[in-house]
């Protein structure tokens, strides 16, 4: 059975308008990113976690300050802790803010989060994660989502034991990433877990891992009934997927439309982060949008290289002149910015889930 991708859905009040979901991540789901993602179909776009309790004590030293443009909602906002209180304080701080969803992070396996009783710490703590759940869902009225990963170890099957629960405690849907924290990104998702979850609980279930293609994306809907899937690491430099899985466009960028797209993400990302900080921040994106055999292996390692993201402008022109007009059209789409919302929340600087 076909489903169709651009049908819309809900998250109790908020209207997602199409089942394509772009993921929480560390070091990458920056506002210029997720307005990217938007743009080619994800029909709900995800900041990267931020860390709680940097929120309480004001320490936690931030990459930029995360804003809200029109052009990205609906959006959540994913917080990490493990204390209920002060996750109650952090999604009081999202609410305000203006975000549509607060996201809870129940699923990162990085050592930093998960020694603090975070992340994927609390699917073997059921009793701290409902009170972190339950102490968020009371604090907003906004909705409050979960995304979790199966369990810790290999085989584990906690999060069927804790869905339910989570559900009766305030959430308002789940993602599952189907695999263990100590597997990270190896292996393969067993999305057989998902359809397992889907059958347990009356909320929308967000199926996250390996959705690489359309024909990947519509099997998983299929087969396990979630009502959404999650994009991550496919779509890291290559917006073109989510287009290929949403619309079935399956046609290879030209050279101008990658450069087009990369400088607009330079550009985007320097004026959220500042020049100095996007500089670093933006190297690991050169090998993402010019890989897959778009530019040779040493016009990336040249861009690392250059001191500037003014050089690095004038080299990607020079490899594709005829991006410069491709760009034009990209940004002349964009809102003016005047209706962005200052969120002054750090963005977390540990790994994601």
């Amino acid at each position: 059975m076909q489903v169709d991708l651009h049908s819309s859905w809900w998250i109790r009040e908020v209207e997602i308008p199409t089942r394509l979901v772009l993921a929480p991540m560390a070091g990458v789901s920056v506002q210029a990113f997720r307005r990217q993602g938007r743009r080619y179909g994800a029909g709900l776009v995800c900041s990267e976690m931020v860390s709680c309790a940097g929120l309480h004590h004001g320490n936690e030293k931030t990459l930029g300050y995360l804003r809200i443009a029109s052009d990205e909602r609906p959006l959540a906002v994913q917080i990490f802790g493990s204390e209920p209180e002060v996750m109650a304080e952090a999604a009081r701080m999202v609410e305000d803010a203006g975000a549509d969803l607060v996201d809870v992070n129940f699923g990162c396996p990085v050592k930093k989060v998960t020694k603090t009783g975070a992340g994927a710490t609390l699917l073997e703590d059921p009793a701290r994660a409902c009170a972190v759940v339950a102490a968020v869902a009371k604090a907003v009225d906004v909705p409050v989502t979960v995304k979790m990963r199966r369990g810790i170890e290999n085989g584990s099957r906690s999060c069927l034991e804790l869905g339910p629960r989570l559900v009766e405690a305030g959430a308002a849907s789940l993602t599952l990433h189907p695999r263990s924290a100590r597997q990270m990104y190896t292996g393969e998702a067993d999305h057989a877990l998902t359809a397992e979850l889907v059958s347990l609980v009356d909320v929308p279930v967000i199926a996250s891992g390996d959705v690489t293609s359309r024909p990947r994306a519509q099997a998983i809907l299929a087969t396990t009934g979630a009502a959404a899937v999650m994009v991550g690491r496919a779509a890291q430099g290559n917006p073109w997927a989510l287009r290929e899985i949403v619309d079935g466009d399956s046609d290879e960028p030209s050279r101008e439309e990658v450069v087009a797209e990369l400088v607009l993400f330079i550009r985007e990302t320097a004026r959220e982060l500042g020049e100095r900080r996007a500089t670093g921040f933006l190297k690991k994106f050169y090998g993402w949008y010019l890989s897959r055999g778009r530019f040779p292996r040493p016009f990336k390692q040249e861009l690392v290289q250059l001191e500037s993201l003014d050089e690095v402008e004038q080299r990607l022109f020079a490899a594709a002149p005829g991006a410069v007009e491709a760009l034009e059209h990209l940004e002349a789409e964009l809102p003016s910015g005047e209706d962005d919302v200052i969120l002054d929340l750090p963005i977390s600087i540990y790994g994601g889930g």
